[in-house]
């Protein structure tokens, strides 16, 4: 069974049934090796809907996505999901694809610390750029706006009739693309922002743990903190347990001196969590707003662990927006808080043996 249809009619590539088969077979192999026996992949008749929807798997892979090291360039799984995008295999490319939201979370906040080698990371993520820019073919994304000045066609217009064809209004989604082969400081937003793009074209086919993910991160993003919890994410809490049972060892050595070891600490960590907000410039923030809005509003807004998450990372982003006083951002993310707020509001159901006065309609201020 392939996955291949999305939103736009834009499959990725494929290939003949053999080569994908055998693509499939290496790729859970490979895998297998790498986090033990997978028993759901061994009772499963489609083995590339059970890497993508199996809650488990899903599990144990976000699970050492997690690790400290996890981003580097040496690291197994990194480069296990890299080989698989770049195997063509177009249900094995989803899979890859459905962990986008936990590697650019962790990724973003790790680059501003610049604290850990993130070759991984960023190998994983111009593969997704590379692609996108291939499929592109150096065009944007554009779409039309009505022009609101012409007359509707079901109206008389006492304007003169214009001799030229209407002209289109025209704007631009997304700007064209520029191939790049590293990840610099100046471009991290638009790669990580481009395959969002691409994790949107895909959304309908993507688990709803997977858009959660996206959601809590965006949360991270913008404030520092996982579940406003005060807690650092993406590993910060495992570095401050670690580093409180050094303190209390130090302190039965050193006494007093341990305690002040301790509070020091404290202290830095404290410090620390301002620096994971990663800044959010526009080609980062719209990608994660329609796919915030597609959470809220588009077919899977019944799931009320979605919809809450989405909320609060909407309203995230939108203090954050007003934080930095930006209009665009603040337009923009509270325009969707706004139509996620009415969408999850309860209203009575229709009464089909109503009769209606339109020509007095009842206005209730």
């Amino acid at each position: 069974m392939s996955l291949i249809d999305d939103e736009d009619n834009t499959p990725f590539e494929t290939s003949n049934t053999s080569d994908l088969d055998l693509k499939l077979q290496s790729s859970i192999e490979t895998l297998t090796q790498i986090l033990g026996p997978i028993p759901s992949l061994s009772s499963s008749q489609d083995s590339s809907l059970t890497l993508l929807h199996d809650t488990n798997l899903t599990q144990t892979i976000s699970t050492h996505l997690k690790l400290p090291n996890s981003g580097a360039g040496n690291n197994n799984l990194c480069r296990w999901l890299y080989d698989t995008f770049q195997s063509s295999h177009p249900d094995l490319q989803l899979v890859v694809l459905s962990f986008l939201p936990i590697i650019a979370g962790l990724y973003l906040p790790r680059a501003v610390l610049r604290a850990t080698s993130l070759a991984g990371f960023e190998a994983i993520l111009l593969a997704l750029y590379a692609h996108e820019t291939t499929s592109r073919d150096g065009q944007p994304i554009t779409v039309s706006i009505p022009d609101l000045s012409n007359s509707s066609l079901y109206h008389e217009s006492k304007a003169p009739i214009k001799n030229k064809a209407v002209e289109l209004n025209m704007t631009i989604v997304s700007p064209s693309l520029e191939p790049h082969g590293t990840v610099r400081s100046t471009r991290r937003a638009r790669i990580v922002g481009v395959a969002l793009e691409l994790y949107y074209k895909k959304i309908a086919l993507m688990p709803i743990s997977s858009k959660i993910e996206f959601c809590k991160f965006c949360l991270v993003w913008a404030t520092g903190k996982e579940d406003g919890d005060g807690e650092d994410s993406v590993g910060k809490k495992a570095l401050s347990g670690d580093q409180e049972e050094a303190s209390s060892s130090s302190n039965g050595e050193h006494g007093v001196d341990g305690s002040k070891e301790k509070r020091e600490m404290k202290e830095e960590l404290s410090e620390e969590k301002s620096w994971r907000r990663v800044p959010l410039p526009w080609e980062l923030l719209q990608p994660a707003l329609r796919i915030l809005g597609h959470c809220l509003l588009g077919p899977n807004r019944t799931n009320k662990e979605l919809t809450d998450a989405a909320l609060a990372a909407t309203k995230s982003l939108h203090a954050r927006a007003l934080q930095d006083v930006d209009s665009q951002a603040i337009l923009a993310t509270g325009s969707i808080l706004r139509l996620g707020t009415m969408a999850s509001e309860t209203s009575p159901e229709l009464d089909h043996t109503e009769i209606r006065d339109y020509m007095n309609p009842v206005i209730s201020l």
